[in-house]
């Protein structure tokens, strides 16, 4: 099952004090946190803003760590807080808000805070009640016969079981891979499902432990 998700770029909260060059700020930010699945540098944004200092980037965007619409990791890292859906006069959909995670930090949990780089909120009806999720942007064709295309963001379920052929999130490498599951006696095999051939079966013991099984895709 797919679900689209429509982001607006307004920080509603802070709605009446965001300028006119804050609004748009965010609107780069969101749109480049959309396609490649982090915050852009203050370069980046230069050049997305067209401006031709990233003193006047740095400016706004100390602005908006004031307001609260940004926020810095302990690595320095911007964090964009809010993250809000679009919304009609009749649309009373409840949403919860779910993390969209950036690269994963080496070692570390592949949900860990340092790797939050926005919230993304989603309906209820894809949201299981006590469960936690977390959303990851795909990237690749290993797994293009299983609906997951590159650029595509993944719900995922927060959990480290699975059952056979379940679509997981494996943390390999101190890298994220989405595959499909497989326990064999004592094994587990983690298989691309792809028509490229270049992708081959992943093959682990079963000391191993999945990150979460993929729920839905919401293509971009």
């Amino acid at each position: 099952m797919y679900v689209c998700v429509c982001i607006q770029s307004v920080y509603l909260r802070m709605f009446n004090e965001l300028t006119k060059k804050e609004l748009e700020t965010i609107r780069a930010i969101r749109n480049y946190l959309i396609k490649h699945g982090r915050i852009p540098s203050v370069r980046e944004l230069m050049v997305d803003l067209k401006y031709k200092s990233p003193r006047s980037v740095s400016v706004i965007l100390e602005s908006l760590i004031d307001k609260g619409v940004l926020s810095k990791k302990d690595t320095g890292k911007l964090q964009l807080n809010e993250f809000e859906a679009k919304k009609s006069i009749t649309d009373n959909a409840q949403t919860v808000k779910v993390p969209l995670l950036g690269s994963v930090a080496c070692g570390a949990p592949i949900f860990a805070q340092e790797n939050i780089e926005a919230y993304i909120p989603v309906s209820t009806q894809f949201i299981k009640p006590s469960n936690k999720y977390f959303i990851l942007k795909a990237s690749g064709d290993s797994m293009n016969e299983a609906g997951i295309n590159d650029g595509d963001l993944v719900l995922v379920k927060q959990q480290q079981v699975a059952n056979d052929k379940d679509l997981v999130v494996a943390l390999i490498d101190d890298e994220a891979t989405i595959k499909e599951f497989h326990k064999k006696q004592n094994m587990i095999i983690l298989k691309p499902k792809s028509n490229n051939q270049k992708h081959q079966p992943i093959i682990l013991t079963e000391d191993f432990r999945i990150q979460g099984v993929v729920e839905t895709v919401i293509p971009i």
